[in-house]
């Protein structure tokens, strides 16, 4: 060790509570990028394995190959697994009401294949010949074709050929494909094998290999494993998946191939760069914000180091030192506190954050995979990388005071004239000032201004603490209510929804689903979609604004709806309005309406509230049914086409008092009708959820009773069908209705809706979101608070001759108190000044991120973290001056004017 490295040390043990607090801070550092990373591998391995285990571990499936092609892979050195299945080929689905699935496609598994392509059954068991098969349940959620375990199916198997070439399920239906024996010029021809019967053993869900643009539903028999099939699919798992595309391009022939990009975008090995740039820039943000705080810490830490040993290297330097000498001195100290706080840091960050992912990792559950646990992953790479970062942080730290020092003249590292560079004006005050805070706060004032440069680190540190602590407070209060507010005050607890079924066979299946364990109370419901033809002139002057109509009138096209409930609903409502059942029975009766809209509020509390959209109580209308164009709802597995609405035209279902109602035949209404209606400000029941291209900004709503719908929608209106339950116990009721509708064999697109289900994954995201929101914050506050102590006490120890001097002409202990207190205020207000106006308009700008994502939530200014701000940053500056000044009074005043270090 070179002497300069012990002149090092000796300084860092003399300076011992710079030292450990300098410690603490890289400690803090490298435990926050320890923590943020582990946790990234920990959840990247999260998502992975739950990737797996929903669509197989497998990285790479070639299509349509010899059995020879599936021997090469399997010996090939790069490869970990092999798992193949027989294209046997493609039958018409029968009745499908997909156009561009037209097909199922037959693909044998042997009982090795289950293991790396995963189905999860949902009734019944694998098949166990090459006569029983396993059919998918998006046959019947997007084909509209229903089977039931026990049914059985004479399919008439071929291939698809166009051109001579065989065709698989990586190539899409076109719509000039042809089912022929005879193979037309150009066109796409299905040579047809003779018939076999088949016996449906079980339901699965949907295969996780089957693209969404393949032409075939994935129906699954049972293959021996020989080689007698031509045509194979082979699925490749790799012993280094980053090698996948490598390996894929190298492989002869020119075979189609599928990645499963499922599991490899939670790799990073994917193409979807979106994915992989919110992946590692969020990171990249965390680390960047942690180093951004630690610089502030430890480069203000050397600064100071350097202010107290200027004067050593004036001495040194006149004494033949180099200036590489003393800046690799600067260094060494650099790498003596990273050598102690880096693995403190490490060993912190390591049980940190395992402590952390063992609070959420149950709420993860609910929120993604439930079956695949949340745990610690520790990576050597990462924590490698966290120790090169922390590093890397000390040493810009340490070099740019390092450089400066040892660049400055002898003579003036010597005299130490150089920190203090100032003129009569620098530190110059008003009289009102003077005169406003008395000698105690001029002096304070004075020493401000005069070295701006020594609490510039302070005030930045605090500031980044208090713009985070708002901001991540912001983020947190808003996802909450916009989370609330999805799923706020419903009526019902569990909710069916179909658009592509028949009436009678929705009650068939009410009666069904109400026996449910668990389940109290039940209703029905059917929303019809329309457009009203309405004259601005008839809106509020409040609508009128908040919507941009101008005051002249014109006529404008107004979506809305017609919610038609149980009659003994409707007219149980219509009492507790204290309204006439007699004036609302009847051809020309007026339905009952809501029309409401949201206007923002222009006061401080920026709510909104709801105004009535029409001036009057009541108008004429004249409405237009949206006819059913093909939409499509979501449901199970995947969504599709279902049987065309309301069955045979003409037929509608009137209401029982109790149970599901009868089918009964009634002539349809015309498409365009006049209606009277009366508004009200509630409604009776809950409408169907709906998707997000069909929501309004408004509420404009008819409510009629079941019993009129038959007259009052035409054929084809495009009209939601709903089941609505209370129960007791939501989720198992939820898991009883899938099996019953599984089990009626449903034949059309449904959405089965959980509420409780809903509200619950919302408070778990919540809940996950704040905990390492706050700790982020807390963490980076910490270090905030280490360089705001390092800083003031050390500070005011470099001034001791200065305070002493004060003292010793006289200053009491009450003015010395005064004057600290003055450089306090302005420390905490240089802060608030900064740190407040960055954090309201981050809030902000967070807040109109948010509603452009979505979320319909009214802006909350963020008061009481800004409140807490305000106290904790003062709090942190008097503490730490209170502990720096009563050091400085217990010393002697003669040993303190005596002392030269400054």
């Amino acid at each position: 060790m070179n002497i300069f490295n012990k002149v090092t040390l000796q300084s860092m043990k003399k300076s011992r509570t710079r030292t450990i607090v300098t410690v603490i801070g890289v400690a803090l550092s490298a435990a926050m990028i320890t923590a943020v990373s582990t946790f990234a591998v920990s959840l990247q391995n999260y998502m992975v394995n739950g990737a797996i285990q929903k669509y197989g571990g497998w990285h790479v499936e070639f299509l349509g190959v010899p059995p020879s092609f599936v021997r090469e892979q399997a010996a090939d050195s790069r490869v970990a697994d092999t798992a193949a299945f027989e294209e046997i080929g493609y039958a018409v689905l029968e009745g499908g009401k997909n156009p561009d699935k037209p097909y199922l496609f037959l693909a044998g598994f042997s009982p090795d294949t289950y293991a790396s392509l995963p189905m999860n059954l949902i009734s019944g068991r694998l098949p166990e010949n090459s006569g029983e098969i396993l059919i998918p349940a998006h046959v019947a959620a997007n084909g509209g074709v229903g089977y039931r375990v026990g049914d059985r199916l004479t399919l008439q198997v071929g291939n698809r050929r166009k051109g001579g070439a065989v065709l698989g399920q990586h190539d899409p239906y076109s719509p000039e494909e042809t089912l022929a024996e005879a193979e037309p010029a150009g066109g796409d021809t299905m040579a047809l094998g003779a018939e076999k019967t088949y016996t449906v053993v079980g339901i699965c869900e949907r295969p996780g290999f089957e693209e969404s643009t393949a032409p075939g539903y994935t129906v699954i028999t049972r293959w021996d494993g020989t080689d007698t099939g031509d045509n194979l699919s082979v699925f490749v798992t790799l012993k280094q998946p980053r090698q996948v595309r490598a390996y894929a391009d190298g492989v002869p022939g020119s075979y189609a191939r599928v990645f499963n990009d499922d599991v490899l975008r939670f790799m990073g090995l994917s193409d979807d760069a979106i994915f992989n740039g919110l992946l590692y820039s969020v990171v990249g943000i965390l680390v960047a914000l942690i180093m951004v705080g630690s610089i502030f810490l430890i480069y203000n830490s050397f600064t100071i180091s350097l202010n107290d040993r200027v004067r050593q290297f004036g001495i040194l330097l006149s004494v033949g030192a180099t200036r590489k000498q003393l800046q690799n001195s600067v260094l060494f100290e650099g790498l003596c506190i990273g050598a102690l706080g880096i693995p403190i840091g490490i060993l912190v960050g390591i049980p940190g954050i395992k402590l952390g992912l063992s609070l959420v990792s149950a709420n993860f559950g609910n929120i993604m995979y439930d079956t695949v646990p949340l745990t610690l992953k520790v990576s050597v790479p990462a924590l490698a990388a966290a120790a090169a970062v922390s590093m890397a942080t000390i040493l810009i730290s340490a070099y740019i005071p390092a450089r400066k020092a040892a660049g400055a003249p002898v003579m003036e590292c010597i005299r130490q004239t150089g920190e203090v560079r100032l003129n009569a004006g620098t530190v110059k005050t008003s009289k009102l000032a003077a005169r406003l805070l008395g000698l105690e706060g001029t002096l304070a004032l004075k020493n401000f201004k005069r070295n701006r440069r020594r609490y510039r680190s302070i005030v930045l540190s605090l500031t980044l603490s208090v713009v985070l602590l708002v901001t991540a407070s912001t983020f947190s209060s808003h996802l909450k209510r916009a989370a609330e507010g999805a799923v706020m005050d419903s009526d019902y607890d569990i909710c069916f929804c179909a658009r592509d079924m028949d009436e009678g066979e929705l009650f068939a299946l009410y009666d069904k689903l109400r026996t449910a364990d668990g389940v109290y109370e039940s209703s029905y419901q059917a929303v019809s979609a329309y457009t009203a033809s309405v004259n601005t002139e008839d809106f509020s002057a409040g609508y009128r604004e908040s919507a941009g109509y101008g005051p002249g009138g014109e006529v404008v096209e107004l979506p809305m709806d017609v919610q038609f409930i149980e009659d003994k609903l409707y007219w149980n409502f219509i009492e507790s309005l204290g309204l006439s059942r007699e004036e609302f029975t009847g051809p020309d009766a007026p339905l009952i309406a809501v029309a409401k809209a949201k206007k923002a509020d222009e006061g401080e509390t920026g709510e909104s509230s709801l105004i009535n959209m029409f001036a009057g109580s009541g108008i004429s209308l004249s409405l237009k049914p949206v006819m059913d164009g093909g939409a499509e709802m979501g449901g199970g597995a995947e969504t599709g086409a279902g049987p065309e609405m309301g069955g045979e035209p003409g037929t509608s279902v009137g209401p029982q008092t109790d149970g599901a109602p009868e089918v009964d035949r009634r002539p349809g209404a015309g498409l365009e009708q006049n209606v009277v209606l009366a508004f009200v400000d509630t409604i009776p029941l809950d409408t169907l959820p709906k998707p997000p291209s069909e929501v309004t900004p408004y509420v404009f709503l008819a409510v009629a009773p079941y019993g009129v719908k038959a007259d009052f929608v035409s054929p084809g209106t495009r009209t939601d069908l709903g089941l609505t339950f209370r129960s007791e116990s939501p989720s198992q009721s939820t898991a009883e209705m899938e099996a019953m509708i599984r089990g009626a064999g449903t034949a059309c697109g449904y959405t089965l809706y959980n509420m409780q289900k809903i509200l619950e994954q919302n408070r778990n995201t919540t809940f996950v979101v704040d905990v390492f929101t706050y700790v982020f914050v807390a963490m980076i506050s910490l270090i905030a608070v280490a360089n705001v102590f390092n800083t003031i006490s050390t500070n005011i120890r470099l001034r001791r001759r200065e305070l002493a001097m004060l003292r010793s002409i006289g200053m009491s202990d009450r003015d010395f108190r005064k004057m600290m207190s003055f450089e306090c205020i302005l420390y905490g207000a240089r802060t608030l000044f900064l740190g407040l106006p960055m954090a309201g308009i981050l809030s902000w700008l967070i807040y109109r991120w948010m509603v452009w994502g979505g979320a319909e939530i009214d802006f909350m200014f963020p008061w009481d973290s800004m409140g807490i701000s305000v106290l904790g940053v003062f709090l942190v500056v008097f503490v730490t001056m209170l502990y720096a000044v009563n050091r400085i009074r217990k010393e002697n005043i003669i040993d303190a004017l005596r002392d030269d270090m400054t």
